[in-house]
């Protein structure tokens, strides 16, 4: 049995917390085991590799909830969320995994109105029928059909992060089955660093054979349908999985026709007069139309072709070439990981060579934000770690909720003793998309902000994010001189990629921020990095690719400008 990550076992007991409450259990229970679900998550440890007893110590866990746990790790379940299970309707699991319905909510459609799947509840939607119910209103009613409507576009949609941790085992198991000689790699939207897949695809020259052998041994793998040339799984995971068959002669050949984007395709079959050869590389097909190699990540169709035909591909950026990371949190506010550290982990172990910490500001209340003696507090701790670890730095910093009007938390006089400024929305979401524009120029105008931070608040296949005029949004940072932040969170990638090339047009600086809540966080600027090459960003227009000086220098000559 797979070993469980905290995550996991922690989203066992949500569960079984929302389904107690949706049966009327004690309210007393419910809440003990939600408490729990929370504890378990935000252990700073593996609880795998802890004993039950060790486990049952920690607070707010118990003796009660460490012999769940174990049951859990022992044999795969939860005797009690079982029996929950058992007597759920399929219906009302689903609608637990819709952003906006909680229990409550949902006690109500089924207690009271009898409805049991995501098909009825939408019928009673359309019907105005969700009106009648107690706790209920037009616009939450409308909120709801919204929600269902997203849930149902993204039904066989999965993150790049996801993917990826199916892709890396999978390629290492099918290497090991199948003959070295054969060719195997990534193909498809997979190999161009999609942020959302339907399919994972694969390309090989081992025969059909060959590859059915090993799925047939695969017991997390089954195959759906084998074709001329494509062998068609599904993982355990409900992961479509598509193997492509091709021939040492052809293989160059299928490899680029399966990766590119059908528009990019097109466009250099155009150029080669309706046929893409069948060479020995991908370089070879691009040099045989004129043009330089292009990146997987790059063939999506905009301008990339005539770049390769002028000999201007820009040189993108590179894991390597990052100095430091910017935009990450703390115990000081809602991390899990003390500022040293996170600042130890970042320097022993990353090899970077400095680290911005942005704790939540005050009016962050959810996510125990600063007080402005709290701020203060921490800089005395800053100053005292920069001294302990230089010449490692830590840059003081505040992600500021930019508020419902567009201002920025806190006076100027704790504003300006940061060393940068990421400004952020996390509140009021609902907004139209001029509202939404305005609100964030005008945070941009604030001679204070220095990094604009997710911009559209999106989280991918959960929430859509607010409506911006992106050209308006990147036009005020090209004139206000502020950064523009690719959060690098696999649930964000936000700023969308789509809009990289716009803003390196108008000279706006890009920064790869993990928005790390703990010291594994940091890994994810591997994803955007991923997503800054789509975009076309090269370490030039990238601020944490800056040394520590260079970095200072830049946060230092943008306090003196806005003072």
């Amino acid at each position: 049995m797979q070993a469980l990550e905290n995550k996991a076992i922690a989203s066992r007991f949500k569960l079984l917390g929302q389904l107690m409450e949706l049966h009327d259990e004690n309210p007393f229970k419910v809440k003990a085991i939600s408490n729990a679900s929370f504890k378990l998550d935000k252990l700073p440890f593996k609880i795998v590799d802890r004993s039950e007893e060790e486990l049952s110590q920690q607070p707010g866990i118990g003796k009660s909830t460490a012999a769940k746990v174990w049951e859990l790790l022992q044999t795969g379940k939860i005797g009690e969320l079982e029996t929950f299970l058992s007597k759920t309707p399929e219906g009302i699991l689903e609608m637990l995994t819709i952003k906006g319905i909680g229990p409550k909510k949902i006690y109500i459609i089924w207690h009271t109105l009898g409805i049991e799947t995501l098909g009825e509840l939408y019928y009673a939607c359309n019907e105005n029928r969700l009106v009648e119910a107690k706790g209920f209103g037009l616009k939450t009613q409308e909120e709801i059909r919204k929600a269902i409507e997203f849930t149902m576009a993204n039904e066989g949609l999965f993150l790049y992060a996801q993917v990826e941790k199916v892709y890396i085992p999978l390629l290492a198991d099918l290497k090991n089955h199948l003959p070295s000689s054969e060719k195997l790699q990534s193909t498809g939207d997979f190999r161009r660093n999609m942020e959302i897949l339907s399919a994972l695809d694969l390309i090989t020259t081992a025969s059909k054979e060959e590859v059915l052998s090993f799925v047939e041994q695969s017991p997390s793998f089954t195959l759906f349908a084998h074709k001329e040339g494509l062998l068609e799984c599904v993982n355990e995971n409900g992961l479509p999985v598509n193997i492509h068959l091709a021939s040492e002669a052809n293989y160059a050949q299928q490899l680029f026709i399966t990766t590119g984007s059908e528009l990019h395709v097109q466009q250099l079959r155009q150029h080669l007069r309706g046929i893409i050869p069948a060479l020995p590389s991908e370089e070879a097909i691009y040099s045989q139309a004129g043009m330089d190699y292009i990146v997987p990540e790059l063939r999506e169709g905009l301008n990339e072709l005539a770049l390769a035909e002028e000999h201007r591909l820009p040189l993108l950026i590179t894991e390597n070439d990052l100095k430091g990371t910017l935009h990450n949190h703390s115990t000081w506010s809602d991390g899990m990981h003390s500022l040293q550290e996170m600042a130890l982990y970042c320097k022993n172990q990353l090899a970077l060579q400095y680290l911005g910490i942005c704790d939540h500001s005050q009016s962050a209340v959810y996510a125990n934000g600063l007080s402005p003696e709290r701020v203060k507090a921490q800089w005395a701790e800053i100053d005292r770690l920069n001294a302990q670890l230089a010449p490692f730095r830590i840059f003081k910093g505040i992600e500021s909720d930019i508020l419902s009007d567009g201002s920025l938390d806190y006076e100027e006089d704790i504003l300006r003793g940061f060393d940068f400024v990421v400004a952020s929305i996390h509140s009021n979401l609902r907004m139209d998309e001029d509202r939404a524009t305005q609100r964030l120029i005008k945070a941009i105008e604030n001679p204070y902000t220095t990094i604009l931070g997710h911009p559209t608040g999106r989280l991918l296949l959960a929430r859509k994010g607010y409506p911006i005029d992106y050209k308006k949004v990147i036009d005020a940072c090209a004139a206000n001189k502020v950064v523009i932040e690719i959060n690098a969170n696999p649930l964000r990638l936000d700023l969308d990629w789509r809009w990289h090339r716009y803003a390196l047009e108008k000279d706006v600086i890009l920064s790869i921020n993990p928005d790390a809540h703990r010291t594994e966080g940091f890994h994810d600027m591997h994803f955007g990095i991923l997503v800054a090459r789509k975009g076309g960003l090269g370490k030039e227009q990238c601020l944490n690719c800056l040394d520590s000086t260079s970095i200072e220098d830049f946060f230092t000559k943008r306090r003196v400008c806005n003072s």
